[in-house]
């Protein structure tokens, strides 16, 4: 095998660079390239994510940057640097967001540069399992759509367990927790991919696995009963790789995002007094950084959780908030729209007039904010703020129709700043409003819609704005500056 040879099939490592470490010798660089294909560290340093071991994960981190600089695999050495960083500021955020996307490069150089040792008896080529956390269960009755899902699946970064029923299904699922299930709706004769998502909606173990139906049927009703039944989207079949790998890899991405920063948060609350200022701060880290996350859905409403939650401090300060309670307020705004995260993009994203069946979709955000939420219970009425901030002070809102006071205090504050931000941010189906408008509807709204003693001050608060300035302007994509 020749360094030339290399430079052609691995177009994407700097060869000069590893040469240069290796004083130019073709023979020890390509020695040093094997020992990197064999040193494979993917198991060891997801076991330190896993195990939240966050100076074992710098320190395998830190070694997996310097040997990637070694061979010249630029890309993967500054991602890795990034991580060790983010470990040795004990940024959970940027970890947590970015572990697995890392993972993935990794592995992918991986299997590049073995797939070119294979070719020569002079070296040895490796056979290894790659990222055997991420277990994907595909659930069909038709063995070539098993077959077919397998295959685009594994030929990535996924385990997988193919099975024919959803009797099996269940039964595996008592022994092996997948990352994600593709669920097939028809399976006569035994249960069907329904009565499989409702088993696993009863079991508290099961029913926080995310779920893709697989579908043949060209209609909206299987889709939308499907969605309402619990599953995050669908996959048309016959398959597209393409369509298959992003949706699977965007909902675990969003799964392990959820999952992790349940945890951290409970975890970082529960601490002693004497770290409440650190586990402040890394829940600020988190929260924003998930609140991102979940306003990248939806390119017209960028940086839409971080405003709401601006204007919805603004107004309880008016109302004499004191300061833990104005933290308290400002993480449920950020997160009153996570449960987003169980909408298909491609309802949140539509440019044209929603169907009754998707505006329904969309309704149900609520509902999922809430039972991601419903189990923190170290910030006061956070899962209420997700549940809550679509009621009407008249009882017309959604999900439970409750009327007046009966709706929290908390919900009627971010249902006044949601409104606000959504009447003076661009949308897909509009430009920003004036503001002479956006007050107009707010004092319309008193009683019915808003509270009146909240719309009030945020009345105030415009009138006082005289500059339109209280809305943001950073983003001139989004805001697009005065209309």
């Amino acid at each position: 095998m020749s360094v030339e040879l290399l430079k052609q099939r691995l177009p994407f490592l700097n060869i000069e660079s590893g040469l240069e470490v290796c004083m130019g010798d073709e023979g020890f660089y390509l020695d040093i390239l094997h020992a990197y294909l064999e040193e494979n560290c993917l198991s060891a340093l997801n076991d330190f994510y896993i195990r939240g071991d966050w100076r074992g994960y710098r320190i395998r981190v830190h070694a997996l940057k310097s040997s990637s600089l070694h061979v010249g695999a630029d890309e993967v050495s500054a991602l890795a640097k990034k991580l060790e960083y983010a470990a040795r500021d004990d940024d959970m955020a940027y970890i947590h967001l970015n572990h697995y996307k890392f993972l993935w490069e990794y592995e992918a150089l991986l299997k590049k540069v073995n797939a070119v040792f294979m070719e020569y008896e002079e070296y040895k080529a490796y056979e290894y399992e790659g990222l055997g956390r991420l277990l994907v269960m595909v659930v069909d009755d038709n063995e070539m759509n098993r077959d077919i899902a397998s295959h685009i699946l594994e030929s990535e970064q996924y385990s997988v367990m193919a099975l024919d029923s959803g009797e099996e299904a269940i039964k595996a699922m008592n022994k092996y927790l997948p990352d994600i299930v593709l669920l097939d709706i028809h399976m006569p004769p035994g249960i069907n991919g329904y009565e499989v998502m409702n088993i696993m909606q009863q079991d508290e173990r099961l029913a926080g696995i995310p779920v893709v139906i697989m579908t043949g049927d060209d209609d909206d009703d299987t889709e939308l009963k499907g969605l309402m039944a619990g599953a995050q989207d669908f996959i048309a079949k016959p398959f597209n790789k393409d369509i298959m790998m992003a949706r699977v890899r965007r909902i675990i991405e969003l799964d392990h995002i959820k999952k992790f920063f349940q945890a951290e948060v409970l975890k970082k609350t529960k601490d002693a007094d004497d770290r409440r200022r650190e586990a402040e701060n890394i829940t600020d880290e988190i929260v924003k950084a998930l609140a991102s996350t979940i306003d990248a859905k939806d390119k017209y409403t960028k940086g839409h959780s971080e405003r709401v939650a601006q204007y919805a401090v603004m107004l309880a300060t008016e109302m004499g908030y004191t300061e833990k309670e104005l933290r308290n307020l400002k993480y449920t705004a950020l997160l009153h729209d996570i449960g987003k995260i169980g909408v298909p993009d491609e309802i949140i994203n539509k440019t044209s007039r929603l169907t009754d069946e998707e505006y329904d979709i969309i309704k149900t955000h609520s509902a999922i904010g809430y039972d991601i939420l419903k189990n923190i219970t170290q910030i006061p009425d956070i899962a209420t703020g997700a549940r809550s901030h679509h009621e009407r002070f008249d009882g017309r809102g959604y999900p439970d129709g409750l009327e007046g006071t009966d709706i929290k205090e908390i919900a009627r504050i971010i249902g006044v700043a949601d409104a606000y931000d959504a009447m003076t941010s661009n949308r897909s189906y509009r430009r920003s409003l004036p503001q002479d408008v956006v007050r107009a509807e707010i004092l319309k709204g008193l009683g019915s819609q808003f509270d009146p003693t909240i719309g009030n001050i945020m009345i105030d608060l415009i009138d006082k704005d005289e500059n339109y300035l209280m809305r943001d302007f950073s983003d001139d994509e989004n805001n697009g500056g005065p209309v």
